[in-house]
Order: structure tokens, then C-alpha cells, then sequence
């Protein structure tokens, strides 16, 4: 009778700790994965801007951030490089991540 209630409590514990971690590595891979849209977006804002593809930067920067379901928050263009926001609700915290890209400073 001992060992069945060990085992109960091991399990539940186990449980608990599985739950627990369940929301902060959800977290991390949201964060990736809006880490890699805002990625998307500035290297399609640089080629527009560098003339790689033929487009508008900031509304090619827009289309990508979309289609990762994430909504553009900030477009810079200077010269050739492109600084992207983008945002998306992770539950209802807000979460933004941001990017670079064109040629080398």
C-alpha cells in the first residue's frame, strides 16, 4: 500500500512539473518563431531595397510579417538595410522581436 501511494505521488509530481514547464517553452518557441518572420521581413525589405526584387520594402516587409502571423510594427530603410519590427500576441502578452538586414556595416 506504501509503494502505490509513493508511485501516486511520483506521478502526480511528475505531472505537475510537466505542466509547469509547459508554458515557458511554448514561450520560447513563439519567441523563435517570431524571431525568424521578422528575419523574413528584412531580408525582403533589403532585396526590395537593394533592387534584388522588385517591390516596395516596407510593404514586402508587411506581406512576410502576415504570412507568419505577425503584424509589422516597424519598417526602416537606410540606404540598403533594412530594420524590421514585427509583433504578435503570445495569449495576451504582447511579444516583438526585431531584425536587421543588408550589407556589412
Amino acid at each position: 500500500m506504501a509503494g502505490s501511494i509513493l508511485a501516486t505521488g511520483l506521478v502526480g509530481c511528475a505531472a505537475a512539473l510537466s505542466v509547469g514547464l509547459a508554458l515557458p517553452g511554448s514561450a520560447a518557441v513563439f519567441g523563435q518563431r517570431l524571431a525568424g518572420a521578422a528575419d523574413a521581413a528584412a531580408l525582403a525589405a533589403a532585396d526590395a531595397a537593394s533592387g534584388a526584387v522588385s517591390g516596395i520594402p516596407c510593404e514586402l516587409a508587411q506581406a512576410i510579417a502576415e504570412a507568419a502571423h505577425a503584424e509589422l510594427s516597424g519598417c526602416d530603410i537606410d540606404g540598403l538595410t533594412a530594420t524590421v519590427t514585427v509583433s504578435a500576441m503570445f495569449g495576451r502578452m504582447p511579444a516583438t522581436a526585431s531584425a536587421r538586414a543588408g550589407p556589412p556595416p
